[in-house]
């Protein structure tokens, strides 16, 4: 079992960022150039699909460099707080598990931050060592890509 945690603080409201991390173009934003998800033609944000807990909204396909597939994703929220943020616990063909929690956090010493959580608990099937290089790469490749969007601070140790 793998565990991984990224933060960082970033210049925005509450709403700002969860109108960011529930927006299927601004995800796809984050992970470009190394993945893309595919979605349903038409499926925006997250929230228009009426997430229920534990209940699939669909499968996508995972493209290396927006081309390649290797792997898929059945996309499955086992829980969806508006404003604060969800759980992700979806089947993967490269993964015997995969939980991802994104949480928005209040930083009081700070007016106009807001801080972004993602927690990571995942066991590859196969080649552990390159797949969690990967992961850890991709998951600070997608918080630089918050960071320059909100124009926000450093990542925070995690």
């Amino acid at each position: 079992m793998q565990t991984l945690v990224f933060e960082s603080e970033l210049r925005a409201s509450r709403e700002q960022l969860w109108d960011w991390i529930t927006d299927v173009r601004c995800l796809r934003r984050e992970m470009r150039p190394y993945i893309l998800m595919t979605a349903p033609r038409g499926v925006r944000r997250l929230r228009d699909l009426d997430p229920a807990p534990g209940v699939p909204l669909f499968v996508s396909v995972i493209l290396l460099f927006g081309f390649l597939p290797i792997d898929y994703s059945r996309l499955t929220l086992h829980s969806f707080e508006e404003g604060h943020g969800f759980r992700e616990q979806s089947s993967m063909g490269s993964m015997r598990l995969w939980t991802h929690s994104r949480q928005l956090l209040v930083n009081p010493r700070r007016a106009g931050m807001v801080g972004l959580r993602d927690s990571l608990c995942f066991e590859p099937r196969f080649a552990v060592r390159p797949t969690v290089w990967f992961v850890e790469r991709f998951f600070s490749h997608r918080h630089a890509v918050l960071r320059r969007s909100f124009n926000g601070a450093a990542p925070r140790a995690g």
